[in-house]
């Protein structure tokens, strides 16, 4: 029962669409209307990487899943560099690495089945990536919190050092992707009864993640109507709401794989998102910007940096035995709804 309604709840992403091109209401409406359709689409991701994983492995299916989910997070923070919003596009993509590594993680853990086995070799290499990540952006931001954080000479200081780790990213997942193929391989796994056939996987999530960006710029680009109803701060709405809302695929699909025990993919979702995010997307935005203008140095403010690598040493320690804890799960989202409260007395910049 609960499966046919999320598949019939799916119409609501085109209900969407219809009522903001032809009715033009609000944007409370809007928002609640693009957060409601997300959820469906959140599922059908997580369903597609689940079938697809099934060919590929989990190893595969994170990585899968990581880049079909954050498509849209890459296209929000496009949006928001040519709107002229560098504080929200910096806030969203620290808010992505923080709540995949702690709100994702740790919701996926206390879910899931306890004391299943996870791939700790993999997830801390993942983890080692977030934490290079972190120190490299420590030298532009820095220097961004003496003066004016958005000057030429910072970006111009964040193009090498993005190239960087994009090539870093690309030789790191290149070598572990050979690797999940080859274990994939030798393991004789057989495909269970019923699984999709791996192109309609592919299709069904590159269909969803589509739905997904499109909707997600909606919601979006109604924030500030709703923000301003709800009495939030814009650094509050990027580096949470926002940041939540474009990771809505990894949350959702982490999550119900989770509840399925498959805790190897679900993990590997939500750490490969964080490290995708940190060493693929914001380098990446931050080299695109030369093209949609104004450019982006990558000037995080500390309590940005602080709550990554904060984030990021948590869950090396939780993920270091190898197996997954339902209390160490709470323990992440505890961590988590603590860094909020703290998000929402620190401010604007």
């Amino acid at each position: 029962m609960a499966r046919k309604l999320l598949w019939a709840s799916l119409a609501l992403a085109p209900i969407t669409f219809v009522i903001d091109f032809a009715f033009h209401p609000g944007d409370v409406t809007l928002f609640v209307l693009a957060a409601a359709s997300l959820v469906p689409l959140a599922w059908l991701i997580g369903e597609s990487t689940e079938q697809a994983s099934e060919h590929t492995g989990p190893g595969i299916g994170g990585f899968l899943n990581a880049s079909f989910g954050n498509a849209p997070e890459l296209i929000i923070a496009l949006f928001a560099v040519a709107d002229g919003l560098p504080n929200v596009v910096r806030g969203s993509l620290a808010g992505s690495v923080i709540s995949n590594l702690l709100l994702v993680l740790g919701v996926a853990m206390a879910t899931g089945e306890t004391g299943k086995p996870i791939n700790r070799n993999s997830l801390l290499l993942q983890l080692g990536l977030v934490a290079a990540a972190v120190l490299v952006f420590l030298a532009p931001s820095v220097a961004g919190w003496h003066g004016n954080p958005e000057r030429h000479s910072l970006a111009v200081l964040t193009a090498p050092l993005a190239a960087v780790l994009l090539v870093l990213y690309v030789v790191v997942q290149t070598i572990q992707l050979r690797s999940f193929r080859q274990t994939h391989a030798a393991s004789g796994y057989a495909e269970r009864a019923g699984a999709w056939p791996f192109r309609r996987a592919l299709v069904a999530l590159a269909l969803a993640t589509a739905a997904t960006a499109v909707t997600s710029e909606i919601l979006v680009h109604s924030l500030d109507g709703f923000a301003k109803a709800a009495g939030l701060s814009q650094f509050f709405i990027s580096i949470v709401i926002v940041a939540v809302v474009g990771n809505a695929a990894e949350h959702g699909g982490a999550i119900v794989i989770a509840r399925r025990g498959k805790m190897r993919l679900a993990t590997e979702i939500a750490v490969s998102s964080s490290a995708q995010v940190a060493l693929f997307v914001t380098p990446a935005v931050a080299l695109l910007s030369w093209i949609v203008t104004p450019s982006l140095p990558l000037t995080f403010r500390w309590e940005e940096l602080g709550a990554m690598a904060l984030a990021t040493v948590l869950v090396a320690v939780v993920v270091f035995d190898g197996s997954s804890r339902r209390w160490q799960g709470v323990a992440l989202v505890g961590v988590y709804a603590a860094l909020v409260a703290g998000f929402g007395f620190a401010g604007d910049r």
